[in-house]
Formats: structure tokens, C-alpha cells, sequence
């Protein structure tokens, strides 16, 4: 079992910056492909970001040129580094693990964290 504690939401004003942190415990997160998505009520879960198991990364149109995924395999931690935050970029952010290699859809994940929210003022 891989459990999953994202952390570092808050509140910041537009062209901010905010780093989010998952940790992981139980098993290494290098073994599984890796997400970042969002979710706004009354909407569906958006992917955001996605780093496979040899560090390759891929991003929303959305948040590419601004958000960067990356992954420390000593801390068993991977992060979303979120840059000219948008007032559209508020949300509450999950952390996912998938056993396999398809990342761009939420069905594709087998483990979840609770959420960080998010939230950029204008």
C-alpha cells in the first residue's frame, strides 16, 4: 500500500509562487508513474502534471511554462512547483500514484492523497 500526504497550499495573490510537497510512505514513489491534478467544485478532476518513473514530465497546457513537477527519491517526496499563479489556478490540488504507465486521466491512478487547497486572489 502506498500512502499519500500532500502539504504547502495556502493563499497567495496573483504572479505568486507556491511549492506543494506529497510525501509518500510505504513504498517508493519511483516505482509508480506519479500526478499532480485539481479539482474546483462542481467540476471534474484536472490533470495538472505527471513525472514517469525514469523523471520524464508532462504538463497541462494550462499551467506549462509555470508549474514544474519534480520528484526526490531520498525523501520519497515529489513536488509541484507553481509559479505566476493565476486567480483560474485555484483549487484543491491531489497528489496520485498509477501502477501503470498512463497518466493523463483520473480513472488511471490507484492512490490518492486528501488534498491541499489552493487559492490565488486577483
Amino acid at each position: 500500500q502506498l500512502h499519500l500526504v500532500e502539504s504547502g497550499g495556502g493563499l497567495v495573490q496573483t504572479g505568486g509562487s507556491l511549492r506543494l510537497s506529497c510525501a509518500a510512505t510505504g513504498r517508493p514513489v519511483r516505482t509508480y508513474m506519479m500526478g499532480w491534478f485539481r479539482q474546483v467544485p462542481g467540476e471534474e478532476r484536472e490533470f495538472v502534471a505527471a513525472i514517469n518513473r525514469g523523471g520524464g514530465s508532462v504538463y497541462a497546457i494550462s499551467v506549462q511554462g509555470r508549474f514544474t513537477i519534480s520528484s526526490d527519491n531520498a525523501e520519497n517526496t515529489v513536488y509541484l512547483q507553481m509559479n505566476n499563479l493565476k486567480p483560474e489556478d485555484t483549487a484543491v490540488y491531489y497528489c496520485a500514484a498509477s501502477g501503470s504507465s498512463n497518466y493523463r486521466y483520473s480513472y488511471e491512478y490507484d492512490y490518492w492523497g486528501q488534498g491541499t487547497q489552493v487559492t490565488v486572489s486577483s
